[in-house]
């Protein structure tokens, strides 16, 4: 579709009278015809001029406000901003515009692709939903502290917690007669009762007919993208004879009170398919422990079977095609359609049935190959290890930003490695307050995109979006302000970028700058764990928090700018120097520098300082006046290569001790 095709572009051009492109060319003849700043407050003295301006403001005026009408986005034009200002502002001004038309067009297009191909387009995230942390008053903790399991008993030295587990047995859950066994076939989903579980008092129902019986299936349906920890959305239960599903957002409070001691019991069997993450979910928002798992997912392993997906599982042994598109579906939507429901009932009405016939698949392996390991007794023990692993909070320490996919790869510069660690912290703070996940702040892929291409203005980093990102867009002066202090702090990454640039093969493992680092023989990869120590810098954030409107207005942390983004020329040379403004000060080469008021040439303190170029137009000062270290030779396989990696690594390790005091709270904005 061209782009003259988009219907609101059209409906645009109707508004203004004419073809958006003539009428941005009369915005700009508007803008840079009215005289430098001193010509035009004198000529304001006349009142012919005076009218004249009024005129072509008015004009002007009523195509911005149709302009921001399409954008979604209020926009005038002041009289006062006029020659470079205005030519800055007429940039950023089209660059939104035709942002807008091109996301426009996208979605167009999208929509056109999917409607031909007969696709029924299942979202992973609906924009208009409530979110249910404010929607149901939901209390969450996303300080930057480790998780606290409050329901569980400490060890004596207070380094860890006691699992229920511990106490029991894998025997104890192992089942004693398979032989005479016969799967108890599964009835219909519309030859079994359903009930869904909103009200306390359908819950304490549950609860009491859980404790009658002996098993039962569970499932949970979980949300990532619209809060900083994830939310479980739905919990799914089946008995041999009825289908439950929770609303677990209006009996958040309840429901671990009325089913935690029923999901810890070791008498009673649950069924569960991959449930590794579903053990810690359960933990995390209702301090529920699982005893007594029999994993249907570690079982189809144990079988080696095609397949080990729930999907396959239901095709095999019961002959059902499940509709998986809705695996990813924002199950935060109310009410549940019903499509969703039945999605939901399958994943655990056929669970127990499964569970039948692959315990006797497994008794029948035993007996052809007469192993002495049960392959049964092999299920139980991967369920156990399953149950055992206890949920633990993503932290911020001083490398994470080591931990985003593809930034290792990148050959990233110092500058640019600056830039991914400054966003890194600023992103994680956001979510954090808000409860949003950090990838609904600022993606990944957009992040490594910022930092290769180094947006030191407005109208550069909007033409990185490829998509809507809410955060950003309300944002972008916080955003610009965090590249360019990073920007600044870009010789304290130096050590990190040399480290990554001259590990070689082998097994060596090093403490670089609080970072251990694995390099696996002959892969050339490189394995980072994050040091428990955490950072200091981060802001102090509520233990406790209720997200809700009226805690808005006293957000600790603070992400709007009202500071006007400085727009550079495409040839000039940016120096950034350190010092305490709050933006940074932009010094180019033209002869009009020093003219300038905003503009300050760089001056050398008395101290020495390098100066170290990491791009093509970018200077960074720094007054660090270290040498960078030689590349070690190429035989760190050897005992003697080893001591000397060893050592070269310790080096950099002091080095990055710069950076150790700089990083916490460099970038308080």
């Amino acid at each position: 579709m061209a782009a003259d095709d988009s219907p609101g572009l059209k409906s645009l051009e109707a508004l203004i009278g004419g073809s958006l492109p003539e009428n941005l060319s009369k915005l700009s003849s508007t803008c840079l015809a009215i005289p430098a700043n001193k010509d035009f407050h004198f000529l304001c003295n006349f009142d012919e001029f005076k009218l004249r301006i009024d005129e072509i403001s008015g004009s002007s005026q009523c195509v911005l406000e149709t302009i921001g009408g399409f954008c979604r986005k209020p926009m005038r034009y002041s009289g006062d901003v006029v020659g470079d200002d205005a030519y800055d502002w007429l940039v950023n001004l089209n660059d939104e515009v035709l942002q807008r038309i091109d996301l426009d067009l996208e979605d167009t297009m999208k929509k056109e692709t999917d409607s031909k191909h007969g696709k029924a387009k299942v979202s992973f995230h609906i924009a208009t939903i409530k979110k249910p942390q404010e929607e149901y008053k939901i209390l969450v903790n996303n300080a930057n502290v480790p998780f606290e399991h409050v329901w569980l008993e400490k060890k004596e030295n207070n380094l860890g917690f006691i699992h229920p587990l511990e106490k029991l047995s894998v025997m104890d859950f192992v089942d004693k007669d398979i032989s005479e066994m016969k799967p108890v076939e599964p009835l219909s989903l519309e030859g079994i009762p359903f009930k869904l579980v909103e009200e306390i008092n359908d819950l304490k129902d549950l609860a009491a007919k859980l404790s009658s019986v002996d098993e039962f299936a569970v499932d949970l349906e979980h949300n990532q993208y619209r809060s900083f920890q994830g939310l479980t959305c739905l919990m799914q239960i089946s008995t041999r004879t009825e289908d439950y599903i929770v609303d677990t957002f209006k009996l958040w409070d309840h429901v671990g009170t009325y089913l935690r001691d029923i999901f810890k019991d070791p008498k009673k069997k649950k069924v569960m398919h991959g449930a590794d993450r579903d053990i810690i979910w359960l933990q995390r928002d209702f301090g529920i422990y699982v005893c007594n798992l029999f994993d249907t997912g570690q079982a189809s392993r144990v079988l080696k079977l095609e397949r080990k997906s729930l999907e396959f599982l239901l095709k095999h042994y019961c002959g059902v095609a499940a509709n998986k598109q809705y695996q990813n579906a924002d199950w935060r939507i109310r009410p549940l359609p019903d499509v969703m429901t039945r999605y939901a009932r399958e994943d655990t009405h056929y669970l127990l049935y499964i569970y039948d016939v692959m315990r006797v698949d497994l008794h029948t392996v035993a007996k052809e190959d007469e192993k002495p390991d049960s392959p049964l007794v092999e299920v139980y023990k991967r369920s156990y290890d399953v149950c055992m692993q206890l949920y633990e909070k993503d932290l911020l320490t001083e490398n994470s930003y080591l931990h985003i996919y593809g930034v290792q790869a990148a050959n990233f510069n110092a500058v640019q490695l600056a830039i991914v660690a400054g966003l890194c912290e600023w992103r994680d703070r956001i979510a954090r307050a808000d409860d949003e996940s950090t990838g609904y702040v600022l993606p990944n892929k957009t992040l490594l995109e910022i930092a290769k291409e180094m947006p030191i203005n407005v109208g550069k980093l909007r033409r990185l979006f490829k998509s809507k990102l809410p955060y950003i867009e309300r944002n972008v002066d916080a955003v610009i302000s965090v590249i360019r202090r990073s920007m600044q702090n870009a010789a304290a990454f130096e050590p990190v970028v040399q480290s990554l640039k001259t590990w070689h093969p082998g097994t060596v493992e090093n403490d670089i700058g609080g970072v251990r680092t694995t390099v696996s023989h002959g892969s050339g990869k490189v394995s980072v764990d994050v040091s428990e120590e955490q950072s200091g810098g981060f802001g102090a954030l509520p233990s406790k928090r209720k997200f809700g409107s009226e805690n808005k207005a006293n957000e600790e942390v603070k992400v709007s700018k009202s500071k006007p983004a400085c727009v550079s020329k495409p040839d000039e040379v940016i120096i950034l120097s350190d010092d305490n403004d709050e933006y940074g000060e932009e010094t180019s080469e033209p002869e009009d520098a020093a003219d300038s008021v905003s503009e300050t040439p760089f001056k050398g303190p008395d101290v020495s300082i390098n100066v170290k170029t990491f791009g093509p137009d970018i200077i960074v000062l720094d007054d660090d006046d270290s040498d960078d270290d030689d590349d070690s030779d190429n035989d760190s396989e050897t005992g003697d290569g080893r001591e000397r990696e060893v050592e070269r690594m310790n080096k950099i390790s002091e080095q990055q001790g710069k950076f150790m005091s700089l990083k916490p709270g460099f970038l308080n904005i």
